[in-house]
């Protein structure tokens, strides 16, 4: 029974993909120079013949997103749930959750130790709970890396020469922040949490229908961007323009 609502539900959406990709016009201004089909050219998107796995760096992580435990990826994914629907809808906050969850450590220590002394006639040695000073350093050390990462593509951008690329990045700023006034913060950390382990696993299986979808999206705003550049773009000045020497 198992098995036939996991294959209803395969055929559904591979149904639900081929429906899109009908859905969007065959565009042929976007051309790839991979040969192959419209899977093989649009796969360049993701790093050319890679596999899924190997995109998202490999090991444990990669695991979790791909669901190749299902047990593991979906503790986490419930973790994330709980912990958005605690700060959320139930509008508990960070400081009162860490809070309580100290509250309820002292207490069972508290009771652990007396009640193993009263037992025993002398007191009992709790466990300490310390937290390896190297793990913060990598945990900071990773964090600040990807920080001067992204900051530093982002002044490439902005130093550079390539308008598109230029345009289309602050693009993505305004839609971020047009998706921030709508959800809180928290909203969009879970979101994009949920993405991360949906996304690349949808993606592993109907790869064929999403790079139909992709390539033909590709196709419709390249088109459209052709129209932009020969009535808006290609009538502005140019950046790198030469200084001419006065004779």
């Amino acid at each position: 029974m198992a098995e036939h609502s996991e294959n209803a539900a395969e055929n559904m959406m591979s149904g639900i993909m081929d429906a899109i990709a009908d859905k969007l016009p065959k565009q042929k201004s976007v051309r790839f120079d991979d040969e192959g089909s419209i899977s093989g050219q649009a796969k360049k998107l993701f790093g050319g013949h890679k596999s899924v796995h190997h995109i998202l760096g490999g090991g444990e992580s990669a695991d979790v997103l791909l669901w190749r435990n299902k047990k593991i990826s979906s503790s986490v994914l419930a973790v994330a749930t709980a912990a958005w629907v605690f700060f959320e809808w139930l509008d508990y906050h960070f400081l009162t959750i860490v809070s309580f969850v100290l509250v309820l450590g002292m207490v069972v220590q508290f009771g652990w130790s007396s009640f193993a002394g009263m037992l025993n006639g002398s007191p009992s040695n709790v466990p300490r709970v310390e937290l390896p000073e190297e793990l913060f350093a990598n945990i900071g050390a990773a964090v600040g890396a990807q920080v001067n990462k992204f900051l530093g593509s982002l002044q490439d951008v902005s130093c550079g020469r390539d308008l598109k690329q230029f345009l289309m990045v602050i693009a993505g700023f305004i839609v971020t922040a047009f998706i921030g006034s709508w959800f809180s913060l928290i909203t969009v950390i879970y979101i994009g949490f949920v993405c991360a382990h949906t996304l690349p696993v949808f993606y592993e299986r109907y790869h064929d229908q999403v790079d139909e979808v992709l390539y033909n999206m590709l196709g419709l705003i390249g088109s459209q961007y052709q129209k932009l550049d020969k009535g808006v773009l290609s009538k502005m000045p140019k950046g790198n323009l030469k200084l001419r020497k006065s004779q």
